[in-house]
């Protein structure tokens, strides 16, 4: 079973989602790739390009490169990366513009911690494919950026945005429909994520360090100890409303945690965080639906529930729960990640254009209003869920 299951997303991978970024958004005039192709599949070529957008391009043909070989994914993630650093780094004062233009000039200069991780992530995973000493420095140099200015010593973890020069910032949200607090979960797991793709190629201490205190910070401060779902928004003294349960996030960061503590290798704190993301992972699964898919969000102050199904949370479902099946042996989490994959099939692959949709209503109706491709639509979480399954070992 897990055998056809490899061959059945290696085929989705290279055929529907690689082949989809490779034939329609690559900007052979302005550079690197296109910034947004809309719900109905048409190309935005003035579209702005997002730092996010091109940092996951830059780790997903990397992470493709290594795991599949083909040369044409080497070229995309060549593509990417060289993109990135002539235009997304800041030569002046460091890290990584939020977004440029189309045509490949700075237009929002802010410094999102967010931002910055995931180029760690896309240049250390490209170093770790090819052995390249520059995307390797590149990495370094910004791991050193976001420990110079947004980690707070006394408080302690990552502020969540500064201005260009590295000053206080009014609004430090990552989207409109985040609250403005100065810690937020996600950005904490993204730069845990990208410190432990730093450490697979370059294990300094300090780095060490930085990636077990980020493992604490989880512990301690985001983890909801009354419920295990992940707390999202606080102020700098880790206070917060705690009135948001984001099923996606939680699956997500039960198998990141996990991958985090293993990198780290240390046994007895392994034990620890394992018996954590074991109780996260029971906490997501309260957004599992009958169709077998996993819904948005619950604000438990007004019982409002988003039930949207979006593809990123879809991916996290199924690899959340085929990380616990590989670790544990547990039927009922490979069970749950087979049905997730059987709504994916169904509903959000777009067999006739590429990609995936952006989500589907309660009734398995594809949402066509959001990106096939954009400033958060990339090929990541759908890549990544393909890749982690194709390389793991179940035995």
């Amino acid at each position: 079973m897990i055998e056809a299951l490899k061959q059945e997303l290696k085929t989705l991978l290279q055929d529907n989602i690689l082949r989809f970024w490779l034939t329609r958004m690559a900007d052979k005039e302005c550079g690197g790739f296109y910034g947004r192709c809309d719900g109905h599949n048409h190309i935005v070529p003035d579209a702005p390009k997002g730092a996010i957008l091109n940092a996951r391009i830059l780790w997903t043909f990397s992470a493709a490169y290594r795991v599949l070989g083909h040369p044409e994914y080497l070229e995309a993630a060549t593509r990417a990366k060289d993109y990135f650093l002539s235009h997304f780094i800041d030569h002046d004062f460091g890290g990584v513009y939020w977004s440029l233009d189309a045509g490949g000039n700075p237009l929002d200069d802010k410094k999102q911690t967010y931002a910055i991780a995931f180029a760690i992530y896309g240049l250390s995973e490209y170093a770790r494919t090819t052995g390249d000493t520059e995307a390797k420095q590149w990495a370094i140099s910004l791991y050193k950026d976001i420990e110079g200015h947004a980690y707070d010593d006394h408080n302690n973890g990552y502020v969540e945005a500064l201005t260009r020069q590295w000053d206080h910032i009014a609004d430090m949200r990552l989207s409109d429909k985040d609250e403005n607090g100065s810690r937020t979960m996600n950005t904490h797991l993204h730069v845990i994520e990208a410190y432990t793709n730093l450490l697979r190629i370059w294990p300094d201490e300090e780095l060490r360090r930085q990636t077990h205190n980020l493992l604490n910070i989880f512990l301690v401060h985001i983890v909801n100890p009354h419920t295990h779902h992940l707390d999202l928004f606080f102020d700098d003294n880790w206070q917060g409303k705690r009135n948001i349960q984001s099923y996606g996030h939680d699956i997500e960061a039960s198998w990141l945690l996990h991958e985090t503590a293993s990198v780290l290798g240390e046994n007895d704190f392994l034990c620890r965080v394992e018996s954590e993301v074991k109780a996260i992972a029971r906490a997501a699964d309260e957004g599992l639906q009958t169709d077998g898919a996993m819904i948005y969000e619950y604000w438990t102050d007004s019982g409002l529930t988003d039930t949207q199904r979006q593809w990123w949370v879809e991916c996290e479902c199924v690899v959340g729960h085929i990380n616990l099946f590989a670790h544990f042996k547990d039927q009922r989490n490979l069970d749950i990640a087979l049905r997730c994959w059987q709504y994916i099939k169904t509903h959000l692959v777009d067999y006739e254009q590429g990609e995936w949709f952006w989500g589907c209503d309660a009734d398995g109706l594809p949402d066509t209003v959001n990106d096939k491709a954009g400033f958060w639509k990339c090929p990541y979480h759908n890549s990544r869920m393909c890749l982690e399954i194709i390389q793991r070992n179940f035995n």
